[in-house]
């Protein structure tokens, strides 16, 4: 635990810590110092609270230690030592087939893959662990609602309503089954400073529309969208509301209850959890009446051959939708992440996110020849999306990889919102977690700086 003092050593207060051991903060009256003497604060609640420490983080992310300057978090984040250590408890202690089996390692596997629904299940702030179904990703947990819900529930006439800003994981299910109903898939747009455009969604709700699909973040902009005020505007229209999380659950709290969404998607890959592991939250009502969108083993409560006929019946929730043997040492890596984040504490992760990119969209704006898209720091997750005049996003990335710069280029799978917004060569992207620090931004600024003076000096070559 982490012990806080006042500045005469009286113990005032226990905490959990980040990290056991290397965390120290001094109370004096009504302000907490942290051990460097800095940081000052009271948390507005009238509890003291640990903030964030990247430096102190960053040493639980081993492949940090290796110098890269990694800020493709949008696409994968690192994993701590914590939750890399216990998959490899699981495979080296636990490893058995779940629900399988009645043996000492059986038991014990199902137990650990079981509480990890109900760590996620918590993390959520889902009613019960029921409403959490373990997937492969983000993209099978939309594509489970699309076939499982939508496919069944979409009539011709229908209609399917999306952002310009989606992922193509979700836009392209919903495409598809719409095409099979003879539904119709409505888009809509931005305003000028990047963000949705409420009213026009307003404007394209009716009572046709049986689902409102949207991003909370954006992949490439950093668009935060008020997902209630979106599950709302659904609602009123007797439509069901799928809330894509993949970019903001691991980078701010989110609380399903408060969301009032429908079905929540997110990937444990992006929030410090191994790959391959992913999640759907339902209404349990809604998944209680949904038909499976894997057949096989585990998700049966039985099957019977009767009368030359085969008769199946489904498992209760979540087994229903998790069919076969399961990504068992990924629930518990993931489980393993959760607690993390859980101890850093959402509200700190997403304070020290908004910090970076506010430093970041400062110190680029400065530079010539770079130009910056997306919302201000309040109204955005931690990406920064840009491009350098004069070079294609793939020659920037190259470049800055040189430096020992890892970021993304391309259309970051959003190539309709890129082309909508004239980018069609895409754009360069940098995306925080938290560990990242403000001398990597430093680094990002001073690389691009070369780069741009570099392509300048190019383009001036080419007009004479």
């Amino acid at each position: 635990m982490l012990r806080v003092f006042n500045t005469l050593g009286r113990k005032l207060e226990v905490f959990e810590p980040v990290n056991p051991g290397r965390v120290a903060i001094y109370v004096c009256g009504p302000t907490v110092y942290d051990a460097r003497g800095a940081n000052l604060f009271q948390s507005p609640t009238g509890y003291f609270a640990v903030m964030l420490d990247p430096y102190e983080i960053r040493k639980d992310f081993p492949i940090l230690s290796t110098g890269v300057i990694y800020l493709d978090n949008a696409a994968t984040s690192q994993k701590p030592r914590q939750v890399i250590e216990a998959v490899a408890r699981f495979y080296e202690s636990v490893n058995a087939n779940i629900h399988r089996g009645i043996h000492r390692l059986s038991r014990e596997a199902t137990e650990a893959y079981e509480e990890a629904h109900e760590v996620v299940a918590r993390f959520i702030n889902a009613r019960s662990w029921r409403e959490v179904v373990f997937v492969r990703n983000a993209t099978e947990a939309i594509n489970l609602v699309a076939y499982s819900w939508a496919l069944r529930n979409l009539r011709e006439g229908d209609e399917v309503v999306i952002t310009v800003m989606e992922h193509h994981s979700n836009m392209l299910p919903w495409v598809a089954v719409a095409r099979m109903r003879g539904a119709r898939v409505k888009v809509v747009g931005l305003k000028r400073d990047y963000t949705l455009d409420y009213e026009e969604l307003e404007r394209a709700l009716s009572e046709r529309t049986r689902i409102v699909a949207v991003t909370q973040a954006s992949n490439v902009l950093g668009t935060i969208v008020d997902a209630r005020r979106v599950a709302r505007l659904a609602h009123e229209v007797g439509a069901i509301c799928l809330v894509d999380g993949a970019q903001s659950v691991p980078h701010m709290p989110v609380d399903v209850r408060a969301l009032e969404c429908d079905f929540l998607a997110f990937s444990g890959h992006k929030m410090l959890g191994p790959t391959g592991i992913g999640v759907l939250w339902g209404r349990e009502e809604l998944l209680e009446g949904m038909e499976p969108f894997l057949y096989g083993g585990d998700m049966i409560r039985e099957v019977r051959y009767r009368g030359g006929a085969i008769e199946a019946s489904w498992n209760e929730l979540p087994w229903k939708f998790e069919a076969g043997t399961p990504n068992i040492a990924g629930g518990v890596g993931l489980a393993e992440a959760v607690r993390y984040l859980q101890r850093v504490g959402m509200e700190e992760v997403r304070r020290h996110e908004e910090g970076l990119v506010r430093y970041a969209l400062k110190r680029l704006s400065e530079l010539e020849g770079v130009e910056l898209y997306g919302p201000p720091p309040e109204l955005r997750c931690g990406i920064v999306s840009f491009n350098v005049e004069g070079l294609d996003p793939h020659t920037v990335a190259a470049l800055l990889d040189q430096r020992g710069i890892a970021v993304r280029s391309g259309f970051h799978c959003a190539q309709p919102l890129h082309e909508y917004l004239g980018l069609t060569e895409g754009t360069v992207r940098a995306s925080f977690y938290l560990y990242n620090v403000k001398e990597e931004v430093d680094a990002l600024a001073e690389a691009l700086e070369g780069i741009a003076a570099i392509a300048a000096q190019a383009a001036g070559q080419r007009a004479l």
